[in-house]
């Protein structure tokens, strides 16, 4: 016996979610925010509620607004959204530009290009 063949149609329905929306749905065919860079470990925070001016956004957009009332790392909204990293950083970026979030980079790793740093670590080992 061969199983039934899924039509079309409830292979994009999900039995527990609905349907299924791909992510490019989501962005509206864009693959990069408009502003910002959206490092993984950047930290992001709701600065204002969503008002009747700002028309135009998903319920991607207002489910980020709403979960960064506590300030969370960008990992973190793509994880709880359960959506793709990409797609988090294009809806963000909406975000960024309407003033709706905070986000705080993190400082680059200072350049160590001083060897007398390492010979006084070296030296302090030896010392134990």
């Amino acid at each position: 016996m061969s199983e039934p063949e899924e039509s079309d149609e409830s292979r994009w329905i999900d039995d527990h979610a609905g349907p299924v929306v791909r992510p490019y749905a989501v962005t509206r065919g864009r693959a990069r925010p408009v502003t910002g860079k959206f490092d993984l470990i950047s930290l992001v925070s709701t600065t204002r509620a969503v008002s009747t001016r700002d028309a135009g956004l998903g319920p991607e957009h207002l489910a980020i607004v709403a979960l960064c009332d506590r300030t969370l790392s960008v990992a973190e909204v793509a994880a709880h959204l359960d959506l793709p990293l990409g797609t988090v950083r294009v809806l963000l970026g909406d975000l960024l530009e309407r003033r709706l979030v905070r986000v705080i980079e993190p400082r680059p790793a200072p350049v160590l290009t001083d060897d007398g740093i390492f010979e006084q670590v070296i030296n302090g080992l030896r010392a134990l």
